[in-house]
């Protein structure tokens, strides 16, 4: 049997799991390369031989996405495998088009061949969007099963923008630092931390697995980007914004999301027209008649209040919903407005890569991305803060960058609850779902 020459396109989460699960002891496919997009400073790193396995003694090279024609054609490439999130249907068709005008094979894996099956209980938070609010909801769901007495452990979708750590366990503060973590990896675990709850992930998803079943009673996936969930779910949770009204069904994986969900939440309602809503509704009903749908409020506040209210102010915001996630006004803006403040337009004061993502994202307006992929990224990005004539900075990112980066002005930290909009809400949904999926 010929075995087959396989690229995996990726963003260094998806990919690597769709290696380990399904080629990295298949012995009819040889992955010649990884490609990376979405996220900088991925590419030209090597997917280690400890990670590999035997098939891969010198690991695996990750080039950039710009080369996927030059690579086919100089490797000889029969499949390419597309495998990261958050695009739009037209995008991936676009990536389709290059790869079979290149004469190889475009692929999508699905869930049979990639999910894992627990020992242990799996509620899934995912979304149709990034930065659509997955995170309140995920800690919506602990916080239920902690009600209950029972113990639930986060396993959080993998951001191994670093070194590559087969598994990690965070359960203080401390962890933070002992893993490197860079600030977008970072946003994502320090306030499951603040409440008290372990948060699991790393590179190899069986091992991660194997570690939280030892943690908890009902393990919690907690999603990135939009992408479906690395292990088999007993209940999925997809949450929809609110204030990007069509999206659920443009952009992948989010609509398999939202087709195979359990339960819809469309968060943010508080942000728009009832008449948007109405329509979400009718567009989760008419792809998944058999959902529960939950309207949801996303309430942001500020840890101090009188710092910001009628102040100058510059806004942080977090970096992947704003950059590829496409939001056009997010929590940070919404306090700023609330507080009758004034807002500093910082794109005159930007340096560096940090400059570079204002014209790659054309329409992040007057807020700051908090790109922090990087040690050289994070100094350009505390440069740039720094300068920003203003009198206060509104952090509207989940990263405390006051413990990363050294900041000259007084610092406001943004905060976010997910409340129900009606009664029984989610609230009581998901007290009845634990004690159904325990028994």
């Amino acid at each position: 049997m010929k075995v087959r020459k396989a690229i995996i396109m990726g963003a260094a989460g998806r990919d690597f799991h769709n290696f380990n699960v399904f080629f990295r002891d298949n012995q009819a496919y040889r992955v010649i390369a990884f490609t990376a997009a979405q996220i900088p400073y991925i590419e030209n790193r090597v997917y280690p031989p400890e990670l590999a396995g035997s098939l891969y003694p010198q690991g695996i090279p990750i080039y950039p996405e710009h080369m996927l024609e030059e690579l086919i054609e100089q490797n000889s490439i029969d499949d390419v495998f597309f495998s990261y999130s958050d695009v739009s249907h037209e995008y991936v068709m676009h990536i389709a088009s290059r790869v079979l005008a290149s004469g190889a094979t475009f692929t999508l894996l699905g869930p049979n061949d990639t999910q894992l099956k627990a020992n242990k209980p799996v509620i899934a938070v995912v979304a149709t969007r990034t930065g659509a609010g997955k995170s309140t909801i995920t800690r919506l769901v602990a916080d239920t099963i902690r009600e209950e007495n029972l113990r639930p452990v986060i396993v959080r979708h993998p951001m191994p923008y670093g070194r590559f750590y087969a598994v990690q366990h965070f359960k203080k503060m401390d962890d933070l630092a002992r893993y490197e973590l860079t600030l977008e990896e970072e946003e994502e675990y320090i306030v499951h931390i603040e409440h008290g709850y372990d948060v699991l992930s790393g590179v190899d998803y069986a091992r991660v697995l194997e570690e939280a079943e030892k943690h908890g009673d009902i393990i919690v996936w907690d999603g990135g980007n939009n992408d479906m969930p690395f292990y088999r779910a007993d209940h999925t949770i997809v949450v929809t914004d609110a204030t990007r009204t069509g999206h659920e069904l443009l952009y992948h994986p989010g609509e398999a999301n939202l087709r195979s969900a359990d339960t819809i939440v469309i968060n943010k309602i508080n942000l728009v027209d009832g008449s948007i809503v109405k329509g979400i509704v009718e567009r989760c009903n008419a792809v998944n008649p058999d959902a529960v749908i939950f309207p949801m409020r996303s309430e942001a506040y500020v840890d101090d209040p009188d710092r910001v209210r009628g102040r100058r102010v510059v806004i942080v915001e977090d970096a992947p919903s704003i950059t590829h996630g496409e939001v056009q006004e997010a929590a940070g803006l919404y306090i700023a407005k609330m507080l009758n403040c004034t807002i500093v337009d910082p794109r005159a004061y930007a340096i560096g890569s940090i400059k570079d993502t204002y014209s790659k994202y054309p329409w992040i307006d007057k807020v700051i991305p908090a790109m922090g992929y990087s040690k050289e990224q994070m100094l350009e990005l505390e440069a740039t803060i720094n300068a920003v004539d203003c009198d206060t900075i509104i952090l509207a990112t989940p990263a405390d960058i006051t413990r990363r980066l050294r900041i000259n002005k007084q610092v406001a930290r943004v905060r976010y609850a997910a409340l129900d909009a009606m009664k029984p809400g989610l609230r009581e949904h998901l007290k009845d779902l634990v004690m159904k999926i325990v028994k």
